[in-house]
């Protein structure tokens, strides 16, 4: 499953679902636009985890769930708690965070 966060409700859909992976990212950020549809086909891959698009600028609350600083920045989630985060461009290096958490 992916969705894009509509509300800065970052936090409750982490408690709610056991695995999260989540892609922080903003409107003008060229290498986010790139990593989007990447991440979306792992969310295919991983039918198991929970793929959440936020934006970063609009939503402070659900990126402080993170330490967010550069852009894009995914992290990782389980049963409510922070695993991992990576901030990259790369698919390999984005997938090996992905496999990490979903193959729990």
């Amino acid at each position: 499953m992916i969705q894009e966060l509509s509300a800065d409700n970052l936090k409750e859909i982490v408690a709610n679902n056991e695995k999260v992976v989540v892609q922080y990212s903003a409107s003008w950020c060229g290498n986010c636009r790139i990593m989007k549809p990447k991440f979306k086909k792992l969310a295919t891959e991983h039918e198991d985890a929970t793929f959440i698009i936020v934006d970063a600028e609009k939503f402070p609350e659900s990126r402080k769930l993170a330490t967010v600083d550069n852009l894009p920045t995914f992290a990782t989630f389980n049963d409510g708690a922070f695993v991992n985060q990576v901030q990259t461009n790369k698919f390999d290096v984005l997938k090996e965070l992905v496999d990490e958490v979903a193959s729990n």
